[in-house]
C-alpha cells in the first residue's frame, strides 16, 4: 500500500498555515526591533522562543525547525548589537533557544510520524468497513433506494447495525438488523449476518430458509467464539428480511424481533405490523418453521422505510423518544434520497447532535 499524505496541520490546510506563519514571523521581527531599541540591561531575546513554540502547534517539523533557526539568528543579531556574542548572558540565551527549538522540532516530527501511522490504520479500517457494509445501489430493477448509517462509536463508520440488498431471479431481497452489544464483537456478528445473507440470497433460498440459515450462522459463530475465548457472551440479532418482486405489488417479510417497517402510501403512513414476530437470530438452533412469512401490498409510488431501534430510541434533552411515524408523515418530498436526508438531519437535531446507539435507515421506493 502506498503512503497517503500525512495529515499534519500544514498538510490539512496549507493556505491557513501560510497565513498563520505571519504570527511567529511577526513575533521574531517585533522582538528583534524592540530589543535593539531598548537599553542593554533589558533582555527581550528569551521571548523569541514563542515563535517556534507557536509554529509547532499548526505546522510540520520542517517549518518548526525553520522558524526556530530564524529565531536563533535573531538572537545572534541582538547579542551582536548588545554587548557582543561572547558575553555569558547572550551565550546562555542562544544555547537555550537552540535547545528548545530542537526539542520542538523533534516533538513535531514524532507527532507527524504518529499521525502518519494513525492515518494508515484509519485507511485500513475504513476500507474494511466499506467492504463489510457496502453502499446500497440507488437503483435496482423497479426500486429506488437510499440509505444512511449513523454510528455511535467515535471515528467509526459502522457498528452493530447492518443492512444489505441482493438481486435474485425476478426480485430484490433486503436485510436490516441490529446486533446485540457494541464494539468489535458486534461488528464481527454483523459481518457474519451480511455474509450469510449474501450467500443464501444467491442460492435462491426461501425467506424462512434464509432466516434459519442466518440464525444458525450467528449461533455457530458465537459457539466457536466461546470455545476460543472461553468467556464469549452469547449474541443475537434482530432482523427484518424482505423479498420484493419486480412484477408483483406484494412484499414477503420475515420479522425476527425487529421494529416493523413503515409504509408510506397515498400520503399516509402506517406500521407494517405482523401477528407475532419470530425470535431474534441466534437464540436457538433454528429451522424454517420458526420463521413465518407475512405479506403486504407494495404498489407503485409507495415508499418503504426500514430502520433500526437506534432511530426510534433516540432521546432529546427531555428524554422523549424520536417520533419516527410523525416525522415521516410530516415529510414533504418525492424521492428516497430526500426522505433519508430529512430523517438524518431531523434525528441528529432531536438527539442533540450525537446518538447513544447505532442507527440505520433504508428507504425503498417502487417506481412505475
Amino acid at each position: 500500500m502506498r503512503d497517503r499524505p500525512v495529515p499534519t496541520r500544514i498538510a490539512v490546510s496549507r493556505r491557513s498555515s501560510r497565513a498563520l506563519l505571519a504570527l511567529p514571523l511577526g513575533i521574531i521581527l517585533a522582538i528583534t526591533l524592540v530589543d535593539i531599541q531598548t537599553p542593554e540591561t533589558i533582555h527581550l531575546g528569551p521571548f523569541l522562543v514563542a515563535a517556534p513554540a507557536i509554529t509547532a502547534s499548526f505546522a510540520g517539523a520542517a517549518l518548526t525547525g525553520g522558524i526556530g533557526a530564524l529565531a536563533v539568528v535573531a538572537q545572534i543579531v541582538i547579542g551582536h548589537l548588545h554587548g557582543g556574542l561572547m558575553t555569558a548572558n547572550h551565550q546562555a540565551q542562544i544555547a537555550a533557544l537552540v535547545v528548545i527549538s530542537v526539542l520542538l522540532t523533534v516533538f513535531r516530527y514524532l507527532a507527524d510520524r504518529h499521525e502518519r501511522r494513525l492515518l494508515r490504520v484509519r485507511s485500513v479500517a475504513v476500507a474494511a468497513q466499506e467492504v463489510l457494509l457496502r453502499p446500497l445501489p440507488t437503483r435496482v430493477g423497479p426500486l429506488r433506494i437510499a440509505s444512511v448509517y449513523l454510528s455511535a462509536e467515535e471515528e467509526a463508520q459502522i457498528g452493530g447495525d447492518l443492512y444489505a440488498a441482493v438481486r435474485t431471479d425476478g426480485g430484490t431481497r433486503f436485510v436490516i438488523g441490529d446486533v446485540r452489544g457494541k464494539g468489535l464483537a458486534a461488528v464481527g456478528d454483523a459481518a457474519v449476518v451480511i455474509g450469510a445473507f449474501r450467500g443464501s440470497a444467491h442460492r435462491q433460498l426461501s425467506l424462512p430458509a434464509m432466516a434459519a440459515h442466518l440464525g444458525n450462522a450467528v449461533r455457530w459463530n458465537w459457539v466457536h467464539a466461546a470455545e476460543r475465548a472461553g468467556d464469549a457472551q452469547e449474541s443475537f440479532v434482530t432482523a427484518l428480511l424482505l423479498d420484493v418482486p419486480d412484477d408483483s405489488p406484494i412484499v414477503g417479510m420475515v420479522d425476527c424481533g425487529h421494529p416493523p417497517p413503515l409504509l408510506l402510501h397515498d400520503g399516509k403512513v402506517r406500521l407494517v405490523e405482523v401477528g407475532a414476530p419470530a425470535l431474534p437470530l441466534g437464540l436457538v438452533e433454528a429451522s424454517e418453521r420458526f420463521f413465518p412469512v407475512e405479506t403486504f401490498a407494495y404498489e407503485d409510488n409507495d415508499l418503504l422505510v426500514l430502520y433500526t431501534d437506534g432511530v426510534i430510541e433516540a432521546r432529546d434533552a427531555f428524554g422523549t423518544f424520536y417520533p419516527l411515524v410523525e416525522r415521516v408523515a410530516g415529510w414533504e418530498g418525492d424521492s428516497p434520497q430526500s426522505l433519508v436526508r430529512y430523517l438524518h438531519d431531523d434525528l441528529l437535531q432531536h438527539a442533540g447532535g450525537t446518538l447513544n446507539d447505532d442507527a440505520a435507515i433504508v428507504v425503498i421506493a417502487r417506481s412505475p
